[in-house]
């Protein structure tokens, strides 16, 4: 069977990170979703998204396909019902669709037409950005439950301290060296040649990925994830960060989600929690106005390609978008658009031939290649956000 994952409507509630991604590439708990369907499936998926990124992120449709909504995490027995479908049936959860089994080209859907089955136990489904960071302790736990079962654990070195071993699974070539690892309060995941310098203190739910860095003296506070070559200092709380990006010295980091290939100088602070204990607002792309969260708690969303320098603070629920580049003293405003330069004294607009620049040097760093696909995606991300630059 071809298993397709769309972006669906969630798609502008989850920008600016999906201005660069499809859903599907979102990292939450250990795996990015896409991963959690393809090790759950099997099989290699494709994507129905944005045209601009279809040439990145392409579709392949056969005669029979199964279209997967992206913004929902697999379980088993939901992956179960899945492989079980037969043409024109559609497993839903209230109004939304997770899944259908059609014949037709993806633009001809009418659900009236469809056998409709309802999924009754719970998902997790990624609706908003902050759903990425409060959702996370759960999505480690069933990342950690699916990578692990069956396999046994790379021993604990000499000289770790640690609670709940059992709860504790380290990759091959991972190191760790005088650590504590208090795995108590959720599993802790240590990926394929990561690094837990001396002196840190980790608590569970934690997942680092291949190659990620926990420099010396880190604390780090659940539910947090570090990508794939992340470098991470200081202390940090609930926060994913995609892959590829640096909290390389100390400052606080909380309740965020940051971005691929972003850096955060040396002594970046985020507030999230607002001084009147209020409730937090975000900036929302489809209203064009900040919107209610919900939460209390809620820090720094940070879109890709995004820097911002030392000492820089930022308030709490800080939205800024891609390739944006952020230093001077002061707070600056909770919504950076993307492409800015600058801080709380003005911004102007950072030219895509400066970010090229800074884009290329930063993956050679990482012996990757900025392409240009990437760049084709870029410029149109200056583009579709020139609305916002007016400073």
């Amino acid at each position: 069977m071809n298993y397709i994952l769309f972006d669906g409507d969630v798609r502008n509630a989850l920008l600016p990170f999906t201005y660069t991604k499809p859903v599907a590439d979102i990292r939450i708990g250990i795996l990015t979703i896409r991963e959690k369907w393809e090790t759950h499936l099997g099989l290699t998926t494709t994507t129905i998204t944005e045209e601009y990124l279809e040439e990145k992120y392409p579709m392949v449709e056969m005669e029979e396909n199964i279209l997967i909504n992206a913004s929902f995490c697999p379980t088993e027995s939901l992956v179960e019902k899945i492989k079980n479908l037969s043409k024109n049936e559609a497993i839903f959860k209230g109004e939304d669709v997770i899944a259908f089994y059609t014949s037709d080209s993806q633009e001809e859907v009418n659900f009236d037409e469809y056998t409709q089955i309802e999924f009754e136990e719970d998902l997790i489904q990624i609706k908003n950005t902050w759903d990425i960071f409060s959702l996370n302790d759960k999505a480690i736990q069933q990342d950690f439950d699916l990578i692990t079962e069956g396999r046994e654990s790379a021993p604990i070195p000499e000289g770790t301290r640690y609670l709940n071993k059992e709860n504790i699974f380290i990759e091959e070539g991972a190191e760790i060296t005088f650590a504590t690892l208090n795995a108590s309060t959720g599993p802790i995941y240590i990926g394929k040649d990561a690094v837990v310098m001396e002196n840190s203190g980790i608590r569970g739910p934690f997942a680092m990925c291949e190659k990620a860095v926990v420099k010396l003296g880190t604390k780090i506070f659940g539910a947090t994830t570090l990508g794939p070559y992340c470098k991470v200092g200081g202390e940090i709380s609930n926060t994913v960060l995609f892959g590829y990006s640096s909290k390389g010295h100390d400052g606080y980091l909380g309740n965020s989600v940051i971005g691929e290939w972003c850096n955060l100088g040396a002594d970046t602070n985020n507030s999230n929690l607002k001084n009147n204990y209020d409730e937090v607002k975000l900036w929302d792309y489809q209203t064009g106005r900040f919107a209610k969260t919900g939460l209390q708690f809620c820090g720094l969303m940070m879109g890709d390609h995004s820097k911002c320098g030392i000492n820089t603070m930022f308030n709490t629920g800080t939205v800024i978008g891609v390739s944006a580049n952020v230093f001077g003293s002061g707070f600056p405003r909770n919504f950076i658009p993307s492409y800015s330069w600058g801080g709380a004294s003005g911004f102007t607009e950072y030219k895509t031939n400066k970010v090229f620049e800074v884009a290329e040097v930063v993956m050679k760093r990482r012996e990757m290649v900025f392409e240009e696909i990437d760049k084709r995606i870029l410029e149109h991300v200056f583009e579709e956000t020139k609305q916002y630059r007016n400073y």
